[in-house]
């Protein structure tokens, strides 16, 4: 990785019986994969359990001790397609990514894999990116579970119910011959808790204690005729099996009295949540200890019929707290009810909203509407929702609007920004172009001052997105991916198709060297260096070893070279796709390789220069083009020092890092020359400081003032 090191979270993967584990909620379940015995681990990484893969990549002494194999996989269809390997053998795997998108590209390994089963337990880990934190398309992992019975589950949010969930979810596995989901929501990855730690378990058969080749079984492949025989075994063995497991091991939890004419089914994922709410109306407290009757459903698929009817028998209503659309707990449970004769009211989604996150004030307003129709009081709930929501209409009051959005954007100096300044600029000249944008950093183009793209398909898909609209377009489109998207699935599912279709499109490869939206993971095309996974694989070489015609490089923060490589990509006649690999290393990596070294040689008296920009507040006529061309976090307005003038000017702040990015813009554009670069010296030389001497003499000479005493100017801390 680029520079980060996880040497505090190594150490505490080490921890033994008797230890304590103090941490995240995504660092206990790395550590609970180590205390279960796995045996492989692999995955793709994504936020929000990036931290899974990071960690055990530079734990390498750790996994050598307990032969544990590791994969940093290309993609998740890959990571999928190595859980085959418990297919055969008795080896508990483990794989994550990011879920739903993640899911989706590892499906048909998914769906193959579920229909033998496993002998060796596998458990894919998958961080639910669901609700209004999230950063993907707003789909849950449980209509995949249920479409292929894989088992899932969303355990309640706390670090010793991770463990036991992850230490559990083997075991269920390998009861029922089934690979297991765990899903991890937001929150529940980066909570922090503690549980007390046991010492690692080493597989029986690894790495370091190797297995013979499994005999030749036709029924352990999906494939016709071996898989009717396997969907009937799903049903027929297997999840009676889990059922049985989940009911005996206590896997969900019955919370609260055993008696009561009302009582909650909640998913376990959304416990804390709901028992904030009971403690708000003196239904429970901190502790979980609730007033009324609840199952917290921490496996979420399969249910178990006896469990639901034993919790739901003797009630008047249940609620069911189940996040997101289809209502497929309520409907299930529902069904249950109905075959067993109970005559139970069940409430869900008419008390709560079908779709969007379930928030405290979205889970208060449906517990209060359900508390009041039977007949409990929630005085102190209905308190809270009321002073809530004048609060609310008080900000709002105030304000006079809503609180305007404030969208993500590219780091300061990100090399990619400048990409999309040449295209916004190149626009004016050209007209309206087709974007097909892609998932990565790339994609904040989307948010102004950009306000380019016209789909996000997925990783790597965007060219093969603009296939069908090259020949509909006055320019030809224009498809963006970056280096990350283009080896997970760029390469083959974009460049060769076009290749192979002909399709006349510009594909721009956004080469910042590490997959960069996910946390600085090495790629293919990562440089080597030592403790990196990086092979230098060369971008342009693999385009042309497809037989890409056109191929431009162009660094990214020379705008004017963008521009013109793009004009020409765009406009130049001829047919075929046309590739631009815009070079530019992330620019938070960078800071995060020479920061200390700078530090180094600053403590050691060295000469050290670091370059920002700066406005000259006299020539800035507050236009602000510079602005919404740029979009840098760094470039920022502040009062006009001229009385005569009342327009706010540009202002660069110190967070600068020196890319140039907007003195490029305002010359590529032909904007005002208000933009100057100035180097600041810590540990100046006696050359330094004369030549300072002798630039302020100049000034003074030629009418001008000081902008700052020498000393200041050189002693310029960071």
């Amino acid at each position: 990785m680029a520079e980060v090191s996880f040497r505090k979270e190594i150490e505490h993967l080490k921890l033994g019986d008797g230890d304590t584990f103090y941490g995240e909620g995504i660092l206990a379940v790395t550590k609970a994969l180590l205390q279960s015995g796995v045996a492989y681990v692999g995955g793709y990484q994504g936020a929000p359990v990036s931290h899974l893969l990071d960690v055990l990549v530079e734990a390498e002494d750790v996994l050598s001790d307990l032969g544990i194999h590791l994969e940093t996989c290309t993609n998740e269809a890959a990571a999928g397609a190595m859980l085959g390997a418990s297919i055969n053998y008795p080896l508990r795997g483990a794989v994550t990514w990011k879920s739903i998108v993640g899911t989706n590209v590892a499906a048909d390994a998914l769906s193959n894999l579920a229909s033998p089963g496993v002998i060796g337990g596998a458990l894919i880990v998958v961080g639910e990116d669901y609700g209004e934190g999230a950063s993907v398309i707003q789909e849950r992992t449980h209509a995949f579970a249920v479409k292929s019975q894989l088992w899932l589950i969303d355990p309640r949010p706390n670090l010793p119910s991770l463990v036991r969930a992850v230490e559990k979810g083997f075991e269920l596995s390998e009861a029922s011959n089934t690979p297991v989901i765990l899903e991890l929501r937001i929150r529940a990855c980066h909570m922090f808790g503690s549980f007390p730690a046991k010492a690692n378990v080493r597989s029986a058969h690894s790495a370091r204690d190797r297995l013979a080749a499994a005999p030749f079984n036709y029924d352990r492949l999906s494939h016709p005729p071996a898989t009717f025989k396997q969907e009937t075994d799903k049903i027929a063995r297997r999840t009676p099996a889990a059922q049985k497991f989940i009911v005996e091991h206590r896997l969900n939890e019955h919370l609260g009295p055993a008696d009561g004419d009302v009582g909650i089914i909640v998913q376990g994922g959304l416990f804390n949540v709901l028992n904030g709410r009971l403690a708000v109306a003196g239904l429970s407290d901190a502790d979980g200890n609730t007033r009324l009757p609840t199952l917290c459903l921490n496996v979420v698929h399969p249910l178990a019929p006896e469990e639901i009817t034993r919790f739901c028998a003797g009630k008047r209503a249940v609620l069911v707290v189940e996040e997101g659309a289809p209502d497929f707990l309520e409907q299930a449970i529902g069904q249950i009810l109905r075959k067993a004769d109970l005559n139970v009211a069940l409430h869900g989604k008419d008390m709560l909203p079908m779709a969007g996150e379930y928030t405290p004030m979205v889970v208060g307003k449906g517990l209060a509407a359900f508390c009041r129709r039977y007949g409990i009081g929630v005085e102190d709930l209905d308190a809270w929702i009321g002073r809530v929501e004048a609060q609310k209409a008080e900000v709002d009051k105030a304000l006079g609007a809503p609180l305007p959005a404030r969208p993500p954007t590219f780091c300061v100096g990100c090399p990619e920004r400048p990409v999309f300044s040449a295209m916004k600029i190149l626009r004016k000249e050209i007209g309206p172009v087709h974007v097909a944008a892609d998932i990565g950093c790339h994609a904040f183009a989307t948010f102004q001052p950009f306000s380019q793209g016209n789909s996000i398909l997925g990783y790597g898909m965007s060219l093969a997105s603009a296939a069908a609209v090259s020949g509909t377009q006055t320019n030809r489109p224009v498809s963006v991916m970056g280096d990350g998207g283009f080896w997970h699935n760029g390469l083959i599912t974009g460049a060769a198709g076009a290749v192979f279709n002909k399709t006349d499109n510009v594909l721009v490869v956004m080469n910042n060297g590490y997959s960069s939206a996910t946390g600085q993971q090495d790629i293919l095309s990562s440089s080597e260096a030592k403790d990196g996974r990086g092979v230098g694989l060369d971008i342009e070489g693999a385009l042309k070893s497809i037989g890409v015609p056109w191929i431009r490089r162009v660094r990214t923060y020379g705008i004017a070279g963008v521009v013109k490589t793009l004009r020409q990509a765009i406009t130049k006649p001829g047919k075929g796709l046309r590739v631009i690999i815009a070079d530019g290393e992330c620019q938070l990596a960078r800071q995060r390789r020479i920061r200390p070294e700078i530090e180094r040689r600053t403590r050691a008296g060295q000469r050290v220069v670091r370059q920002r920009f700066w406005v000259d507040p006299e020539v800035c006529t507050g236009d602000h083009s510079c602005i919404r061309l740029s979009g840098c976090p760094s470039l920022t307005v502040k009062p006009n020092e001229d009385p005569l003038r009342s327009d706010p000017i540009a202002h660069v702040n110190n967070d600068c890092v020196g890319c140039g990015v907007c003195g490029e813009v305002a010359h590529a554009a032909q904007l005002c020359p208000s933009f100057a670069r100035i180097d600041i010296i810590k540990n100046p030389t006696g050359l330094d400081r004369a030549w300072r001497r002798f630039s302020d003499w100049m000034i003074g000479l030629l009418g001008g003032k000081s902008q700052a005493a020498p000393r200041d100017r050189l002693q310029a801390a960071e």
